[in-house]
């Protein structure tokens, strides 16, 4: 057999150019009566590959090695941690206990949880609430509680929101690296909710729901109010509630906790452009 007849192989460190003999008989004479070109290979290793083209084939070379790969788009850790990501660890977490000669409160609140709740406050309406906080804050959410309920709910539900609000300046630390502002409105069938806070350490209620009956059930529609504004003055929230529409009592109700969670989780979750710095131009943030 003609040497002319034997498939043409070229091999690259990489890769295996392999040229029938039909191919290179075919075309055997306009290649003697033109110029020789060259096969220039990239000075760079390319990535293995398999690719089946007619008339030739491209085949990968065996190969352990891994093929360097180089990209501006893909983050360059050299080994070491990102700076801007949360350390790794159990959470932010608060954990605070009030009592008083008429109510006993445990509360405990991670911040970076999964949504877990845990709620017995004797008040039905308000473990429902604090539900809410876990389910669409994706904070885990443990209240323990009890009380002169036989008097009425009013002093369970301060205690409650008092101790919730320390504990969640217990989670918060510093504040470093977190967004600071939140922003959402919640809807529930005709009700829609407005909530807008700013974690400032500076405590401040604007508060504006128009609840057309006096009761959601058992509970005093009245207490709503209370309750975020005792959350309000020991966590060092600025916090804005408005009602944008809505006529049944319970939805107006729960559409404000769910749109106050989801605005909380804004405004506690990191941003990682700030490298862990406090978000605010005098460095930090505090309740004086």
């Amino acid at each position: 057999m003609k040497a002319s007849a034997l498939p043409l192989q070229v091999k690259h460190p990489h890769m295996e150019l392999s040229f029938p003999s039909r191919f290179l008989n075919s075309f055997s004479s306009s290649v003697n009566n033109k110029p020789r070109i060259p096969l220039r290979f990239p000075s760079t290793p390319l990535l293995p590959f398999q690719l089946s083209l007619s008339p030739f084939s491209l085949k990968p070379m065996p190969n352990n090695s891994r093929s360097p790969l180089s990209c501006s788009s893909l983050p360059q850790t050299n080994g070491s941690p990102s700076p801007t990501s949360p350390s790794a660890g159990p959470g932010r977490i608060g954990v605070v206990e009030r009592v008083t000669k008429e109510t006993d409160v445990w509360v405990k609140i991670n911040l970076d949880g999964n949504g877990v709740a845990n709620s017995n406050t004797s008040i039905p309406f308000l473990d429902h609430m604090l539900d809410q906080l876990a389910s669409h804050g994706l904070f885990d959410v443990h209240v323990k509680a009890t009380g002169d309920i036989h008097i009425d709910d009013h002093h369970t539900n301060e205690d409650v929101a008092l101790a919730l609000g320390t504990a969640l300046l217990q989670a918060l630390g510093d504040r470093k690296g977190i967004n600071r502002f939140g922003d959402f409105s919640a809807p529930l069938d005709e009700a829609l909710i407005h909530v807008s806070l700013d974690l400032s350490g500076r405590p401040h209620l604007s508060y504006d729901l128009n609840i057309p009956t006096e009761r959601v059930g058992t509970y005093d529609t009245q207490l709503v109010e209370h309750f975020f504004q005792s959350l309000v003055n020991t966590s060092g929230m600025t916090l804005h509630i408005r009602q944008l529409a809505g006529k049944n009592s319970h939805h107006i109700i729960e559409a404000t906790f769910k749109a106050f969670e989801r605005a909380l989780r804004q405004a506690t979750e990191y941003d990682l452009r700030r490298l862990g710095t406090v978000p605010s131009s005098k460095g930090v943030l505090s309740r004086s």
